[in-house]
């Protein structure tokens, strides 16, 4: 099935009448509709176009602005994206079914946002709680809690990404599933530590999970990590380990027979499903080993840990391959870190929201948050210096695949022998 869906793809891209005008190096006008959410950067923005089936990525300045549903008529060279030294953006664009990109053409606008509805308030609410955001707490804090709770990864300088890269903890700021998978568990634990039963928690948690994916504004890599998350909260209800791996692996095979090109050119669909999978796996066995860590009410550490440590095991073979480093302090940096995200996630969406209505109230609500994100800052200034980082270059993919089998032999064997000692008490 998959093999089958790969050759359909591949013979839609060749048949791309688009795809056909790359690098001809003359102007050919478009008209089409802006079907994502604007992709806004601190120079540009880039416009994802849906012309009659096909799509194209459209690079224009930052004003005017243009929304999701806006009907442009397009003048400009279509191009062939780019396949830099150390990223191949080809193949990026290529999962979304993009083969064609224009840089700063012409645009007349036709008319505003014709598309749906709804969306479309989602979206306008998305962009009140941003403007109530970057109001009230200045960068980089700001910068930060943009990108944890809107998804806004790209408003962040290059020099705080790479920080966060040297400190271990850029996951904080990617909607995928390490970043969902993690909420939703912490969220869990809680729930429950303030007196929920599971079932409640679980709904709750999964109705948070929508909240913060419509705030995303539905991006195919949130819904995607939404799906993960979900599947791993069904196992928690179901309680039992076996059913909830095998929904996760079936979630995981249903969206390769629909889109193959996410399992070697989508890093956020592998973190998605290793993350699910680790968490299921070993939180258990790391739970027993850190028994001695409290577990407070307001802030259930064993749970974070355990949970944090688990994903970050599975997906870190993942990590060194696609981005040729390894923090050596990644540990330590999601200990100090990794216990506060979602207080900054509360925090953050109450002084945003109550600064929608009434600014001065959002200022005065936002001083706990920025207080976190300012702790946030400085754990990862301290740990971003550059002995912190190792670089791995010319990893071979064979590495990847032995890295993962002694993985999982490591998984069994820790698992049989935690059954074993179940059986003896």
């Amino acid at each position: 099935m998959i093999i089958w869906r790969y050759q359909v793809i591949e013979l839609r891209m060749n048949n791309n009448e688009l795809r056909k005008y790359n690098d001809l190096e003359k102007e050919i006008t478009l008209v089409g509709t802006v079907v994502k959410e604007p992709d806004v950067r601190d120079t540009n923005t880039k416009l994802t176009i849906k012309i009659n089936r096909e799509k194209i990525l459209v690079t224009v300045n930052r004003y005017p602005e243009y929304k999701y549903g806006d009907e442009l008529k397009i003048t400009g060279k279509l191009q062939t994206p780019p396949v830099f030294e150390d990223f191949n953006y080809r193949d990026y664009l290529k999962k979304d079914g993009i083969y064609s990109v224009i840089n700063f053409p012409k645009i007349e606008l036709f008319s505003r946002g014709r598309a749906s509805a709804i969306y479309a308030k989602i979206l306008d609410f998305k962009d009140k709680l941003r403007e109530s955001i970057y109001q009230n707490i200045s960068p980089p804090q700001s910068s930060v809690l943009g990108a944890i709770i809107l998804g806004d990864k790209n408003r962040m300088s290059d020099d705080l990404k790479e920080k966060l890269n040297i400190a271990g903890v850029r996951h904080i700021t990617a909607v995928s599933g390490l970043h969902i998978v993690l909420i939703s568990g912490i969220l869990m634990s809680l729930l429950i530590s303030f007196g929920f039963w599971r079932s409640q928690a679980i709904y709750i948690s999964l109705a948070a999970l929508f909240l913060f994916i419509a705030l995303t504004g539905f991006q195919v890599s949130s819904i995607r990590a939404g799906i993960m998350g979900g599947l791993f909260l069904f196992g928690q209800k179901i309680g039992r380990k076996s059913i909830s791996s095998r929904a996760i692996v079936m979630a995981a095979a249903v969206m390769l027979a629909i889109n193959p090109l996410l399992l070697f050119h989508d890093v956020g669909f592998q973190l998605s499903f290793l993350a699910a999978l680790g968490i299921i796996y070993l939180s258990a066995v790391f739970r027993r080993w850190i028994r001695f860590v409290p577990e407070i009410k307001l802030l259930p550490l064993r749970s974070i840990l355990t949970m944090t440590f688990s994903a970050y095991l599975f997906t870190l073979p993942i990590l060194i391959y696609n981005f040729s480093s390894i923090s050596l302090v990644a540990s330590l940096t999601n200990i100090l870190i990794l216990p506060f995200i979602q207080w900054i996630m509360i925090f953050g969406f109450l002084f945003g929201l109550a600064g929608i209505f009434w600014q001065g109230l959002g200022w005065l609500l936002s001083f706990p948050c920025w207080l976190l994100l300012t702790y946030l800052i400085k754990v990862v200034d301290l740990f971003s210096q550059p002995w912190a980082a190792k670089s791995i270059e010319n990893i071979h993919w064979l590495w990847l695949l032995i890295s993962y089998l002694a993985l999982g032999f490591l998984t069994w064997r820790l698992n049989k022998r935690e059954r074993l000692k179940f059986l003896r008490y």
